[in-house]
């Protein structure tokens, strides 16, 4: 797939410093040259702190940067990230990071996602009273490599990564108001923890890139559904573990049913909702 991709530039839609990681992955797996449009402003598509709503869902968000960006730059070849943060889907309690990376291809038809999902993610905000309460806080998240937003009732000091900046903006935000929200500043820029899973994402994309269909030899032959249902080994009753996953080409809509994708025929018994209740 490398001569697909090898030494076209792809614009990437960005205002984070996401090339950091991005650029060197598809360079060396693809080709690609990335370049970064000037003034770019994906801030409007959407931001953390809510003052502007994501537009569409997080896949439509990131199509709609990367066509904006295609558009300004006259190329044919694009990539924007998208991330998304909240509560796990099983633990509640517990912070959930879900990163997508979209790349089109004007010239081919083609549109191909990466995708992560995952636990490792210090998104977190907390009310404080106090300087002191604030920085125990950013502390906790990996202050100051980690950088962090002060503010309420969306209006916000941003990319604080400095304690005299952080006691600055507590202060300025305590004044006249009894609170204030200090947060975890989820931009890449200021995460090294998300940009790590923005690079699983990137590597997940290269990954579906490289899987051609096996009826057109399109990029991107993909699951599209996880079919539960793994026997119990005990007593054969349908588990919850996949037992298969579908593929399929965007493309020519060709099919294929991937069975024991994780190398097992069957469930271990204390998965069955028979055998183990």
């Amino acid at each position: 797939m490398k001569d697909l991709f090898n030494k076209r530039k792809a614009v990437l839609a960005t205002m984070h410093k996401k090339e950091e990681v991005i650029a060197p992955i598809l360079k060396t797996e693809l080709g690609i040259e990335i370049i970064v449009p000037l003034n770019f402003n994906s801030d409007k598509f959407g931001t953390f702190t809510n003052e502007i709503e994501r537009a569409g869902n997080q896949l439509e968000a990131a199509r709609k940067k990367v066509e904006q960006a295609m558009k300004d730059l006259q190329v044919t070849l694009g990539v924007a990230s998208e991330g998304s943060f909240g509560p796990h889907p099983a633990f509640p309690y517990v912070s959930f990071n879900r990163e997508l990376i979209l790349l089109i291809d004007q010239e081919q038809g083609l549109e191909v996602t990466g995708y992560v999902a995952n636990g490792n993610t210090n998104y977190a905000q907390k009310e404080v009273k106090s300087f002191e309460e604030a920085h125990e806080f950013a502390l906790s998240i990996g202050f100051p490599s980690h950088g962090v937003i002060v503010g309420h009732d969306r209006d916000f000091i941003k990319g604080i990564t400095d304690v005299n900046e952080l006691k600055k903006a507590v202060r300025t935000k305590l004044d006249g108001s009894a609170t204030t929200i200090i947060e975890t500043d989820m931009r890449a820029m200021y995460n090294p923890t998300r940009m790590k899973n923005i690079e699983l994402a990137t590597y997940d994309l290269v990954k579906k890139i490289k899987t051609p269909c096996p009826s057109c030899q399109t990029p991107g032959f993909e699951i599209k559904e996880a079919k539960k249902g793994l026997v119990c080994m005990s007593c054969n009753f349908p588990t919850d573990l996949i037992k298969s996953y579908l593929y399929e080409c965007k493309k020519c809509s060709f099919q294929e049913e991937v069975h024991n994708p994780n190398g097992k025929q069957y469930a271990d018994p204390m998965y069955c909702q028979l055998c183990n209740p």
